[in-house]
């Protein structure tokens, strides 16, 4: 899945730093098909995959972590609750998505930050780029040039990010499910899983979208370009507008709409095949 989607997640952070800093005044911006023109024209299709293993390590932490945790504190609800069969609140699958965001995403920060940094080289001049070999190359470089802390830059947008990310994909999804199923006309199959997962993938990408982009900024930013976050979205809206918080927003969907229904559909099949072997 992260493979599939990464060509897109490469023209989204590429759309996201388009016009920072010392952009041209009215310079015409790319929009999603023309940016993945210029990356494919300039850098060919090994552009598009740029950042890969650094896509791979973040996505195989990140996303074991999150589900992981969110279980974990779903089920500590349920017996709170005193009734573990029982749906829980949206509120409290709102609190195991932010906690399980958090978490996920404060572990797998050095990843993200060497996979922003391999995406976004392609837009630097040929004597500018870092031109890390690959994810570990890109982190042991980091550290050893910038500091071990380097590797945290943008930790507090990346989590925020995730928190929000998390807690509309997870409980939008259960409790977009549960409202399906309990109108009697869908049936618990992949079909409401499919339709459940898109609708979560468009509340999450919609609510996430603007940390997102101070995100990728912070991240892929010089030394003093910004001071923090606040700083970064300040300077984003007073130069390029509100709707600049949005850029890449076209990508970010058609990306995390398939990503969330495959992650879900195929969880949904997990957990069915486990409470089969229990019943057995």
């Amino acid at each position: 899945g992260g493979a599939a989607s990464h060509p897109l997640d490469v023209i989204k952070v590429l759309l996201q730093i388009q016009g920072e800093g010392s952009a041209v005044p009215g310079a015409r911006k790319l929009g999603l098909f023309q940016m993945g023109q210029k990356v494919f024209f300039n850098d060919g299709v090994t552009g598009l995959f740029r950042g890969l293993t650094a896509s791979l390590l973040r996505q195989g932490v990140y996303s074991s972590v999150r589900f992981g945790v969110y279980d974990s504190i779903n089920d500590s609800f349920r017996r709170m609750n005193g009734d573990v069969s029982k749906e829980l609140p949206l509120w409290e699958k709102v609190i195991s998505g932010i906690s399980a965001g958090a978490i996920g995403a404060a572990v797998g920060n050095p990843a993200d930050v060497a996979m922003v940094r391999m995406q976004a080289d392609g837009r630097l001049p040929p004597e500018q780029r870092r031109n890390y070999k690959n994810v570990f190359d890109g982190l042991s470089r980091i550290a050893r040039e910038e500091g071990v802390l380097a590797l945290w830059n943008g930790v507090v947008p990346t989590v925020a990010r995730a928190m929000v990310v998390t807690a509309s994909q997870f409980a939008a999804y259960d409790q977009i499910k549960e409202t399906l199923l309990s109108t009697g006309i869908f049936r618990d199959n992949p079909s409401t899983h499919f339709t459940s997962g898109f609708l979560a993938g468009f509340v999450a990408s919609c609510t996430s979208n603007p940390v997102d982009v101070i995100k990728t900024r912070i991240m892929n930013m010089k030394p003093g370009q910004y001071s923090g976050p606040i700083d970064c979205t300040i300077k984003t809206v007073r130069s390029e507008g509100p709707l600049a918080l949005y850029k890449g927003f076209v990508p970010t969907f058609v990306r995390q709409a398939p990503f969330v229904i495959v992650t879900f559909v195929t969880l949904e099949q997990i957990k069915r095949f486990y409470r089969y072997l229990d019943s057995r």
